[in-house]
């Protein structure tokens, strides 16, 4: 998991403006939406006097349209298979999918992981999509079957397709079929290592093409698919995971590009999917590589069927994207996963969640040439549950009662809300400067609008005043600790 996170003090309510302040700049088209950790604002339009004239002796903000980084292709979660069991129960499924992902009537959610079989949050039983009894094979992929998806997964998907028709979904499996590991066990899908026959990889292949025609079928096209989570995670507890090195991911990537060109498929490959830096439990054991993602793009066979690399946050930071997009500046960079925690005083969890997150994902992981940001489950219940094994802290993007149906959201719904509902299709994140506490990431939409993403990043009780600059359009604004604001300049 990510390293524990400072308590935040009680936040400060915004302070409107100045003494003798100018008259107020939101005329001019300039809003904007705050969310603060005491829950006083959530996703909150705010007054047009709270932007108040520029200060003297305060951070600025200055916004370099002309400069062009990464286009964002989205910010999103994962329908695990609990979130999609909460979802399908709840009486008020309809209403929670239209205000995750509709983008007239809520947050409109635009990029999905979807595990390909399970993960630790899963209602029942583990599985693949190939599971046989021990000692049995499968090699032509004649017993692979989606059909555990059909249930609730695939319907869910595509309802949330109908709210955002530009809605990506990526594939990610925990683990292979246990057939194909070694030990091969009852509970083979904990562990292990990949059989390197080549048998073995033709047959893992046939899984990933026949995943994606099969979702294809279903109505769900698949943008992008990773072929392990969480690779040299030598130790899931308890739930499926795969010691994956990365030259067996990098013989596992030639196999598949060039079975999905064969096949018609246009399903981009994205390598590594694992932690910024080493995680302190995988030090030192067995085929560890530090450099893993940049071990994929030095290999020249592997490097020409990926897209690029994914990332989670349980170690290290985002700087790490930056230094792998100045080794390999033609591959693009992805950030896959990060689970809000409760925090060690649960009535911290939502003012943590809501900092460490802006702080390090929506702006960390963008700033840093992330193409996407993506949680973790979309919906838990109040005991972080269902799961089987694994994180038992974990809090979703909206918690589900079970007994009445009813959500309630969750820190990250305002962080991934903060940039969904302004960011739009084809946007690209253009230069803004970063000065004392007030970490920031801008973009332009293709309107031309200009939005701002805003992060306090004072753990104490104060506020901050800040200059926001673009061009000749200027004005101060006041932040407190901790918060998050969004601005829409147009």
């Amino acid at each position: 998991m990510r390293p524990k996170r400072r308590h935040v003090l009680p936040v400060l309510a915004l302070a409107v403006g100045l003494t003798g302040a100018a008259p107020a700049l939101g005329a001019d088209g300039t809003r904007v939406w705050m969310t603060t950790g005491d829950k006083q604002n959530l996703l909150k339009q705010q007054s047009d006097a709270s932007m108040a004239a520029p200060a003297a002796g305060v951070p600025t903000i200055t916004i370099d349209p002309s400069q062009r980084f990464q286009r964002i292709d989205g910010f999103g979660a994962s329908i695990t298979d609990s979130s999609a069991h909460l979802l399908a129960e709840s009486k008020d499924r309809d209403a929670i999918m239209r205000d995750l992902f509709s983008t007239r009537d809520g947050i409109g959610l635009s990029y999905l992981r979807q595990p390909m079989g399970a993960s630790d949050f899963v209602k029942g039983p583990h599985y693949t999509y190939d599971d046989l009894p021990v000692g049995k094979t499968d090699f032509g992929m004649a017993r692979f079957s989606v059909a555990h998806d059909e249930k609730q997964i695939l319907p869910l998907l595509r309802q949330a397709l109908r709210h955002n028709r530009n809605l990506k979904v990526m594939g990610t499996p925990w683990s292979p079929p246990a057939w194909m590991k070694d030990p091969e066990s009852p509970d083979g899908l904990f562990g292990g290592r990949f059989k390197t026959d080549k048998r073995y990889y033709d047959a893992y292949t046939k899984y990933f093409v026949k995943f994606v025609q099969a979702y294809e079928r279903a109505g769900v096209p698949v943008d992008a698919v990773t072929l392990q989570n969480e690779p040299q995670n030598r130790f899931p507890d308890h739930y499926p995971g795969m010691d994956f090195r990365d030259p067996e991911e990098a013989q596992l990537i030639k196999s598949v590009g060039p079975a999905f060109q064969k096949a018609g498929i246009d399903t981009k490959i994205l390598g590594y999917d694992h932690n910024w830096s080493l995680h302190p439990n995988d030090v030192g054991q067995p085929g560890v590589n530090p450099e893993y993602a940049k071990a994929l793009l030095d290999d020249p066979g592997a490097k020409r069927w990926l897209a690029g690399t994914a990332f989670h946050c349980y170690s290290g930071d985002p700087s790490s994207q930056s230094d792998l997009k100045a080794a390999h500046p033609d591959r693009d960079i992805y950030f896959t996963e990060c689970s809000g925690i409760e925090s060690g005083d649960p009535a911290t969890t939502f003012p943590d969640t809501l900092h460490w997150h802006s702080r390090f994902l929506t702006i960390g992981a963008t700033r840093n040439w992330a193409r996407n940001v993506i949680t973790w489950n979309l919906a838990l219940d109040p005991q972080g549950g269902p799961h089987n094994g694994g994180c038992g802290t974990c809090t979703g993007v909206v918690k589900i009662d079970p007994a009445t149906g009813k959500a309630t959201r969750e820190a990250d719904y305002y962080v991934l809300g903060h940039v969904t509902k302004f960011v739009k299709p084809g946007a690209v994140r253009i230069g803004s400067t970063v000065e004392g506490n007030i970490w920031n990431v801008a973009f332009r939409n293709p309107d031309g609008s200009t939005v701002v993403l805003v992060n306090n990043d004072d753990w104490g009780t104060g506020s901050q005043r800040f200059n926001l600059k673009q061009g000749s359009k200027e004005l101060s604004y006041d932040l407190p600790a901790g918060a998050v604001a969004t601005f829409v300049i147009h």
